[in-house]
């Protein structure tokens, strides 16, 4: 199997992994993956042992998402996220709602009469990136520099610009994160900056830190939870009309594409201490990836795992992560979902995608998901 199909198709391999050796460690690089649901779960919500501070932790202006909230443990961590919590509130996110039904409108429109389009190029890519933009206060014409960044980030294949990529967003955002401090306005700069928890509000480090995780994980994610909702739902037959006609289906179908085809398949901790983990020794500081993707398929937590199904209940996926990392911008992401899906179901009465295109995977371990997703329609 290629490089290309396995990212496109790595669930047999999980598959196998769970079966034969659940936590398995590299004999070059001596770090662990981990692919079953328990063991995923502990992995990312034992903070104490298995820690975030793999990027290092400490205020870094050259690599503020290192100091941000992915990448810092408790008290630091609890202290940031009380900080920007009161920025992200959910009446705050509701609030959004509005404004997100219309980019998808504006999107939509712009493919005009065709019947067919690139649902990730025209659609679920410029969506989330127009709304953090708008969040951020950012002109919206950085649009693809965000994207150029934010893919370099999670790529595997280096990008020989991405230096030149990180300084132009950090001095883009420094000058940003400027103006909002002259002229506070309406959006989640200022309200970070006027933000503090017993009198301290976040430095500029944290700022910039904060804005630029927004950025990849706010657009990674959703982008690719859109456009690996509709390859689920190309695969079930006659799902497209069902939710036509029971709307009501369509959350549940959204948390069932985020564990049959989770956004983000892995995340990486450190180990803090020696730890035992399922009778394997872990060295402290040796690194371990928890395989998100195989946990969401795990046979011994999701009956019948490889089936696709709506009305799945419970389902207690990983997919936006577990404990106190558990993602920050989950509502938003999951609303971007529904308003972006329920456009679609409401504006064409057949949705599939156009199999003569062979698809290409997003080289990349750590997110789930195809550079473009041709479609074709058709209206009532």
């Amino acid at each position: 199997m290629s490089s290309a199909d396995r990212r496109l198709d790595p669930f047999p391999w999980y598959a196998a992994m769970r079966r034969d050796a659940p936590i398995a460690q590299d004999p070059q690089y001596g770090s662990w993956s981990v692919f079953r649901h328990t063991d995923v779960q502990r992995v990312l919500s034992d903070w104490e042992s298995f820690s975030s501070r793999f990027m290092g932790g400490a205020q870094n202006p050259s690599n503020p998402i290192g100091s941000s909230l992915i990448g810092t443990d408790p008290p630091r961590h609890r202290q940031l996220r009380s900080l920007v919590t009161q920025a992200f509130t959910p009446r705050a996110v509701a609030a959004l709602e509005p404004r997100i039904t219309e980019i998808a409108a504006d999107l939509l429109d712009a493919t005009g009469a065709a019947d067919g389009f690139d649902l990730v190029g025209d659609l679920a890519y410029p969506l989330p990136v127009t709304v953090i933009a708008d969040l951020l206060g950012v002109a919206h014409e950085h649009r693809e520099t965000f994207k150029r960044w934010a893919d370099s980030v999670v790529s595997e294949n280096a990008d020989p610009q991405e230096h030149a990529l990180q300084g132009a967003m950090i001095s883009l955002l420094r000058r940003t994160i400027a103006e909002h401090r002259e002229t506070p306005r309406d959006d989640l700069i200022t309200a970070l900056l006027a933000a503090q928890v017993a009198g301290e509000h976040l430095s500029e480090v944290d700022l910039l830190g904060f804005c630029m995780l927004l950025l990849v994980a706010g657009h990674e994610t959703t982008t690719n939870l859109i456009g690996n909702a509709i390859l689920c739902f190309d695969e079930q037959p006659g799902l497209w009309q069902r939710l036509r006609a029971e709307r009501h289906l369509l959350p549940g179908a959204i948390e069932e594409a985020l564990r049959y085809r989770s956004p983000v398949q892995s995340m990486y901790r450190v180990a803090a201490r020696d730890v035992e983990l399922d009778g394997h020794h872990v060295g402290a500081g040796q690194m371990l990836v928890a395989w998100i993707g195989s946990a969401n398929r795990d046979p011994e937590r999701f009956p019948d795992p490889e089936r696709f199904d709506v009305e799945r209940r419970p389902n207690r996926h990983l997919a936006f992560g577990h404990g106190i990392h558990f993602c920050l911008g989950a509502p938003l992401a999951r609303l971007e979902a529904r308003v972006t899906l329920s456009a679609l179901l409401d504006r064409y009465r057949e949705l599939r995608v156009d199999r003569t295109v062979l698809l290409e995977p997003m080289p990349s371990q750590i997110v789930y998901g195809v550079r473009a997703l041709p479609v074709l329609v058709e209206r009532p």
